[in-house]
């Protein structure tokens, strides 16, 4: 049995339905057993609330929610539990950004995002601009949708308070070199914050070795359930920021007159958190630090390699983001001249292949590469050379079926 067959035999959905050749986890990932069980056992044994009660339940809930956000520390390399935020998502995380860093800012000062990102790390801050009056530059791509390092010194100024960029595209793969960004921004004393929902289900991280202020990243995109992200922060940058949310835990005091704020990270998780959910993203990331990723990364980019070059070979068929695989990630855009993306992965679904099409949340990038929508194939460390060969037929399929 292939090690990949052995990954898929822990995803409950996929172990349910052996001929389905799922390759939409840039969109939602499937959930492992070790999440999935860690979700139901919390919720059918310790079902209870936070910070709210001094019952045996109460405290079993407050034990296993702090555990939870140790072990996201863990996985983050994050210096202290502290700087680990939980949200309800990516978007939930890049909004608080947007929030409560941007009360810090004031009009004229300027924040720097990509052609690249994903809706979710574009309109925040175009809403921050106009509600705030703040400047915003944009940092366009290469013809290959990669981030374009060489325009960083004419956007880049003194004004410039944050640069806010994805890891990983969610269109073509691209990894940004990080590196050359985080250097760029420290020139001009700005914070850099790191869009990682495509990245983190390709491995841990490291927020310290990429020496970023800000991470964000959602559980459902990494083998753990729907409806929990993660803010990670620098504990110093964090303590500067005024809450973004305000109500029920994450107060130290309220009078009549006025109130004041609780301790990191609570300031920050007003409400009742994800707690199940914080719970089952936790054991999801234990499993994925558990594993040999250089032998996954190995056969994702085989997986990538043998996907581009059956695509390519197939009439029509243009592809979106860097040559080879060496700068990207195991996802893969394509258009085909004359179809609608959307007809071809229905065409795709009826030879139980899961593709996604459209514009992806990141119309500027599309825009940027000269198409209004594509179909994106994404593979995951659960995929195969099945799976490709079954993309490559089923393309060839839609293509014969729609021309």
């Amino acid at each position: 049995m292939s090690e990949a067959s052995v990954l898929r035999a822990g995803f409950p959905l996929l172990a349910a339905n052996p001929g389905l050749h799922y390759l939409d986890s840039a969109a939602t990932a499937q959930i492992h057993r070790a999440a999935l069980d860690a979700v139901v056992c919390h919720e059918t044994l310790s079902r209870a609330n936070v910070l709210r009660g001094s019952h045996r339940l109460a405290e079993a809930a407050d034990q296993a929610f702090d555990a939870a956000r140790r072990r996201v520390a863990r996985f983050l390399n994050a210096n202290s539990a502290e700087e680990v935020i939980f949200t309800s998502g990516a978007t939930a995380a890049l909004n608080l950004v947007a929030h409560a860093f941007g009360a810090t800012l004031r009009p004229g000062d300027r924040v720097l995002i990509s052609q690249a990102e994903h809706h979710s790390n574009f309109v925040p801050w175009q809403m921050l601009r106009d509600r705030a009056g703040i400047e915003l530059d944009l940092l366009p791509v290469t013809a290959s949708g990669e981030l374009d390092p060489a325009a960083l010194p004419r956007l880049l100024s003194a004004r410039t308070r944050l640069v806010a960029v994805t890891q990983c595209s969610n269109v073509t793969g691209a990894w940004t070199d990080v590196a050359a960004i985080v250097a760029a921004a420290r020139r001009v004393g700005a914070k850099v914050l790191l869009d990682g929902a495509q990245a983190v289900q390709h491995g841990p991280q490291d927020v310290r070795a990429l020496g970023i202020d800000f991470y964000a990243f959602s559980g459902h995109k990494c083998f753990g359930p729907g409806g929990v992200g993660v803010l990670w922060g620098k504990a110093e940058v964090l303590a500067a920021l005024p809450p973004f949310l305000g109500g029920g835990g994450m107060i130290d005091e309220v009078a009549p007159q006025r109130s004041t704020w609780a301790e990191l990270p609570r300031r920050f998780e007003a409400g009742t958190p994800p707690i199940a959910q914080a719970v089952g993203l936790a054991s999801a990331l234990d499993w994925m630090m558990a594993l040999d990723w250089t032998d996954i990364h190995a056969r994702e980019t085989r997986l990538g390699a043998q996907a581009i070059e059956g695509l390519l070979r197939i009439p029509g068929v243009r592809l979106l983001g860097p040559a080879g695989t060496a700068a990207r990630a195991p996802i893969i855009s394509f258009d085909i001249a004359g179809l609608h993306p959307h007809d071809v992965c229905q065409v795709l679904d009826h030879h139980q292949l899961a593709l996604r099409g459209g514009h992806h949340c990141a119309q500027p990038l599309l825009a940027a590469l000269g198409v209004d929508a594509c179909a994106r194939a994404s593979f995951a460390l659960y995929n195969d050379e099945a799976d490709v060969a079954a993309l490559i037929d089923g393309v060839a399929a839609a293509v014969r079926t729609l021309a």
